[in-house]
């Protein structure tokens, strides 16, 4: 029974999948009267269309999105680790309140904080911006980072920690040098979480980067379906491409993800 109930879910996971994949080698006339018929023959117009857009729709989203996500989980992941160290080696009544502070922005929808988010970025004049969406990025996941970094990090012996404290390390050392090199497993976990909803995200760049001022990848998809007509095996194709940088992202960090799943899970 279980083998069966197995099947038929994988089964439903597989449909969505397999009708983005055959219709990306699709001719597009053939996709609305047979969606999920096979691509007979196979063709690639659709892949070589969006490649060659006359507005470099899909090179532009996909540079602006390789700098966001970079740049944001690169920032994402230096400050969660510094600050999930602090939060796990630091044991005081004002830890216990920032560590609540920090869970507490877990469980707020970035669609409640939007409309101030713009404001102070309007404030700032980092509205419309890649840096404002950058910012915006950092403040709204780092709790989920400190989150993963500070239950890994308790899995750590402290007493790596104090004997380089007694050969004389200083602080940023002892992290640098001794922590931060044994959060591999932990890093590779936020990277691939936080890297897939950046990536992903859709609402909070359309917002802040605005409809005429930029666009990533999914607001690129946005912006090349037209109002009156639609080529439907570009879309497809535009879909399939826009998920194959983070589809390679997380085939070479997968190892190291795999075991930051169950890092902290021993200990704290």
């Amino acid at each position: 029974m279980r083998r069966v109930l197995a099947f038929l879910l994988g089964c439903l996971f597989f449909v969505p999948l397999y009708m983005a994949l055959v219709n990306v080698f699709k001719q597009g006339h053939l996709i609305a009267p047979s969606p999920a018929s096979l691509p007979i023959p196979p063709t690639l117009a659709n892949i070589q269309a969006v490649l060659e857009r006359p507005d470099q729709l899909f090179w532009v989203s996909l540079a602006n999105s390789l700098i966001v996500t970079s740049l944001s989980i690169g920032i994402l992941t230096v400050l969660s680790a510094m600050l999930g160290h602090y939060l796990a080696r630091t044991n005081n009544r004002w830890n216990r309140w920032l560590t609540l502070l920090l869970l507490s922005g877990l469980m707020i929808p970035p669609q409640v904080i939007l409309k101030p988010i713009v404001d102070v970025l309007r404030t700032v004049e980092l509205m419309n911006t890649l840096p404002g969406l950058i910012l915006f990025n950092v403040g709204y996941y780092v709790p989920f980072g400190v989150f993963v970094f500070t239950g890994f990090i308790r899995s750590v012996p402290v007493e790596l920690e104090e004997s380089a404290a007694i050969d004389g390390a200083t602080r940023m050392q002892i992290f640098w040098r001794i922590v931060f090199p044994l959060l591999r497993p932990a890093t590779a976990s936020v990277l691939i979480f936080l890297g897939v909803w950046i990536w992903n995200d859709f609402l909070n760049p359309l917002i802040i980067l605005g409809p005429g001022r930029g666009t990533t990848i999914t607001t690129g998809i946005y912006r090349s379906i037209g109002q009156y007509q639609q080529d439907f095996g570009a879309l497809f194709a535009f879909m399939f491409l826009a998920t194959l940088p983070v589809l390679i992202f997380f085939l070479l960090l997968q190892k190291q993800f795999v075991k930051g799943l169950t890092g902290g899970a021993t200990k704290g």
